[in-house]
């Protein structure tokens, strides 16, 4: 290099260390020159001219953001405005690989803002878990110990200053969606059951990114490998299509409502270090929508009269619902209309029809304005009425009740097992289009209810009196129970001699009662100084069980009048009337769902159907053995709020088992029905649904709330000794009569003594998580608990029917039975025998 610049009597004489002014100032200017070039050439860093990055090619989408596509590279071009503003991001699993269930429940939810540096875009996590109001001291504290971590940073490419006033930056986000960003890709837990090791990026990839007023969707698959892959084991990955919902929350938060636990509704919590108290304490408030009085109305509205909201609730009904079903989801979303006029409004809930495609192509489900009775083409038989709200108030955004086709299916079931024995219109497969029309306007009511913020308030049904639900003028003006949000399905009660019963619920007494407690307006109150007139509501309704809020319970039931799929104020009354009609349905099986030319697949649906009814109502009656009644109330009511079920009432529970269940239920086995849909099959049914109520009586929980009862109420109580002892004498009872041991009936006593093995070496059972109230657990000590002490105890009594059975048997079967029987127990009791 150096012998290009200068001549050869240069170069020596510059070796010789010796220079002159001509030479120094020629390599000056050579320098100079260098770094001024080096100065001038673009750093990869830099931010470059905005028709540099998004170029003429590029494709955009406008809204809250402008979404570019350039070539593969997908860009964010952010109003200036909108940064420091605060957004939601929901997540969603919108596609999944087989065998880990299907799509659309949310899997992350968090609140985001985008922050602005000289060279950088921040995305950063807010948390909104603690709190304290920003005019108190205390405020500074809880931001400090609240740093905001930064999920994603990314360069600034550009800067687009057509706006002068609101420019907006440019950033690349492909990597935010394409690299393993882990809360936006696959939950923990799924990465732990399927063994996922890490993201492969060559298979992960945007699908599509679109922007509308007030949210962005990002599509975007992901690709996993996974040593354990529920489906296509040979790939040893996953991949999984996510949808990602940013929406703008907005910039004046809604009022909030304080939550009560006597009036059921999804809620939030947050810890609000800003309140009087000498300790952190939770405040939790409502998920609603935002429903106010116009200011026009206000004088209106204190007077008594009915007014409009400023903004109704509005569902649009997807344009791919078939034409026949869309009045009745309509009639089910403005059934509502009624809670809400005890609310003070008039037509504040609204079904609508979509704009056409020629109308308005930019309509979109997937905007965030709009809330959709979204109608998929899918097998499964359900629907559900997710929501997404403002986490600062409550405030309900949006909601998008996904009604999949084969819910009808379904409802067909339900309607026939439930009613088909004293209803004419439901002793068929296929139904007339107004049955089928009634119960899907049923279904749409019951989700729309989930998507104003009710739970299920499986308490409800329990208000009525088993024979009320026999009588036309009661279930007329009354349904079958106070809630649609609880799930009492239809009429199982009635028989055929009630004419003229009214078979499913409506918008009752308490859906209007909850409907205006969460959403009538409070005027000029703080949210904070609501609580007392709450309070005074739900006074005014003291002990009336029909404004009974009762959660709905999952694992352990330990509160039988809070169940699932019941009816009535007493289980066992309510099963022996379903019992009964199940009866007169298996003889007609054959006649209401065979065809000429056709096989027997309704006839096996139906008849699974009827089995299934039948262990519900089982298990109705057995959550009473042991149960104990849970009331919330607050220091200003009179009563227990837990209150064990009386012992008459835990005693004729078992009667019920032992007569209907244990004693083999022959009605069941109809030969006439087995040999067309089965080559074997009825022996092992019995078995699995006499041993599955087997373990439900002879759960730890159970029996460790039994002895509590006796240990607080002794006589009074039913005690697990009680238990134990009527269990054996009704299952047993042939040791003591003499009489023949049928196959169903060995297989039950043989699941007995293995229960009963169980229970000498079960684990201890912890507290576990309740789930916002959803489960309750009994926890106990197994080695120091009275339950192993008695369930040796039955083994021993059991050898002693054993052989008492022995010598009264005269049959082969049953004799080989006992001797074996015998063997069991010594094993159990002498293991290192």
């Amino acid at each position: 290099m150096i012998q290009k610049l200068f001549p050869k009597a240069m170069l020596l004489v510059l070796c010789m260390g010796i220079s002159t002014p001509s030479s120094a100032q020629l390599f000056k200017k050579k320098k100079k020159k260098t770094e001024q070039s080096a100065s001038t050439k673009p750093k990869k860093d830099d931010i470059q001219p905005y028709s540099k990055v998004i170029t003429k090619d590029a494709k955009s989408d406008q809204g809250l953001f402008t979404v570019h596509q350039v070539d593969q590279k997908h860009f964010y071009e952010i109003p200036d405005s909108l940064f420091n503003r605060e957004m939601l991001m929901v997540s969603r699993i919108s596609k999944t690989a087989d065998g880990i269930g299907f799509g659309g429940g949310k899997i992350n939810t968090q609140v985001l803002r985008w922050e602005k540096k000289p060279k950088k875009v921040l995305l950063r996590v807010v948390s909104y878990e603690n709190f304290a109001a920003d005019s108190l001291p205390i405020h500074e504290a809880v931001v400090n110990s609240n740093f905001e971590p930064v999920l994603y940073s990314f360069d600034i490419k550009a800067i687009n200053k057509k706006d002068s006033i609101n420019p907006a930056t440019v950033i690349e986000v492909d990597p935010l969606f394409t690299k393993d960003v882990n809360a936006l890709g696959l939950p923990d837990g799924y990465r732990s059951r399927y063994k996922v090791s890490r993201l492969d990026g060559d298979r992960s990839y945007i699908e599509s990114l679109k922007s509308y007023p007030l949210n962005i969707e990002a599509r975007h698959v992901k690709t996993y490998f996974a040593k354990s892959a529920p489906s296509n084991k040979s790939l040893g990955s996953i991949s999984i299509e996510i949808n990602n919902s940013m929406i703008l929350l907005p910039a004046n938060p809604m009022k909030r409502r304080y939550f009560d636990e006597r009036v059921g509704w999804f809620a939030r919590g947050q810890v609000d270090y800003g309140l009087d108290a000498q300790k952190s304490k939770t405040v939790t408030y409502l998920d609603r929508w935002r429903l106010e009085v116009k200011e026009e109305d206000i004088a209106k509205y204190k007077a008594g009269e009915l007014v409009e909201p400023k903004k109704p609730i509005v569902y649009y009904i997807d344009r791919a619902t078939p034409k026949k079903w869309i009045p009745y989801i309509k009639q089910g979303v403005e059934d509502w209309q009624v809670a809400f006029e005890a609310a003070g409004f008039k037509n504040a809930i609204i079904a609508k029809d979509p704009p056409s495609v020629e109308e308005d192509p930019e309509w979109s489900p997937e905007d965030v304005r709009y809330s959709v009775v979204r109608y998929l083409a899918s097998p499964i038989p359900n629907a559900n009425g997710p929501h997404v709200s403002d986490p600062r108030s409550g405030e309900i955004l949006e909601s998008d009740i996904n009604w999949y086709h084969n819910v009808m299916t379904l409802l067909r079931n339900w309607y026939f097992v439930q009613t088909a024995a004293i209803n004419p219109e439901a002793q068929k497969t296929e139904f007339k289009d107004e049955i089928m029309g009634r119960l899907i306007r049923f279904v749409s009511a019951h989700e729309v209810g989930h998507t104003l913020g009710l739970p299920h308030n499986m308490g409800s049904s329990v208000a009525y009196p088993v024979d009320s639900l026999r009588s036309a003028s009661f279930t007329q003006k009354y349904g079958t129970a106070p809630s649609i949000m609880d799930y009492a399905r239809f009429n199982y009660v009635a028989q055929p001699e009630d004419k003229g019963v009214a078979l499913m619920p409506n918008i009752g007494i308490y859906d209007k009662y909850a409907i205006k407690w969460g959403y009538k307006p409070i005027l000029d109150v703080k949210a904070e100084d609501e609580k007392s007139i709450l309070n005074q509501w739900i006074m005014e309704h003291d002990g009336d069980p029909m404004y009974r809020f009762g959660h709905q319970q999952v694992g352990d039931i330990h509160d039988p009048s809070s169940q699932t799929e019941d009816l009535g104020d007493d289980a066992i009354k309510a099963s022996m009337y379903g019992i009964a009609n199940l009866k007169r349905i298996v003889p007609k099986l054959m006649e209401w769902t065979t065809k000429e030319g056709e096989n027997y697949d309704e006839l096996e649906t139906m008849y699974g159907q009827v089995l299934s009814q039948f262990n519900r109502y089982t298990g109705h009656v057995a959550n009473n053995i042991g149960g104990v009644y849970e009331y919330h109330k607050t220091a200003d009511q009179e009563g227990a709020v837990y209150t064990h079920v009386p012992k008459a009432h835990q005693q004729k529970a078992m009667k019920f088992l032992n007569e209907q269940l244990f004693a083999t239920p022959e009605w069941m086995l109809d030969q006439d029905i087995l040999n067309k849909i089965e080559y074997s099959g009825s022996v092992e049914r019995i078995r699995a649904l006499q041993e599955s109520r087997l373990k439900t009586v002879l759960a730890l929980g159970k029996l460790a709330r039994a002895i509590e009862n006796q240990t607080l109420n002794g006589k009074d109580a039913y005690s697990i000794t009680e238990i134990m002892g009527d269990l054996r004498k009704g299952i047993w009872s042939e040791t003591r009569s003499g009489k023949t041991l049928d196959t169903y009936r060995r297989n039950l006593q043989k699941a007995h003594i293995d229960q009963l093995a169980y229970l000498m070496t079960a684990d201890s059972q912890r507290k576990l998580p309740d789930f916002g109230g959803y489960r309750k657990s009994t926890p106990i000590n197994t080695s120091q608990s009275d339950i192993r002490s008695v369930a040796r105890g039955e083994l021993n009594n059991l050898k002693r029917d054993i052989r008492n059975g022995l010598a009264r048997t005269g049959d082969t079967m049953s004799r080989y039975h006992y001797q074996d029987a015998l063997e069991r127990i010594d094993q159990i009791l002498n293991p290192t025998k």
